[in-house]
């Protein structure tokens, strides 16, 4: 059986193609999945692929059909 390491912020940003600023915003609002190493930030990719695939980092306005406008 492999362990999966542990991957950082900058990982998880170059992962999902987003910048660290939006990582450090999921994990404080949008909950995702972290744990704090000291003053670091660790993830497990497959946790974050998980979390991703449920939804966690849909935007919100994406998801409420009544802030989209309808067209014609």
């Amino acid at each position: 059986m492999t362990v999966e390491p542990w991957a950082s912020v900058e990982d998880i940003a170059k992962h999902l193609g987003v910048a660290k600023d939006s990582v450090y915003r999921w994990i404080e609002t949008k909950k995702l999945p972290a744990r704090r190493v000291g003053r670091l930030w660790k993830f497990k990719l497959s946790e974050v692929d998980e979390w991703v695939n449920a939804g966690g980092a849909a935007d919100r306005a994406a998801e409420d059909d009544s802030l989209t406008p309808e067209k014609e």
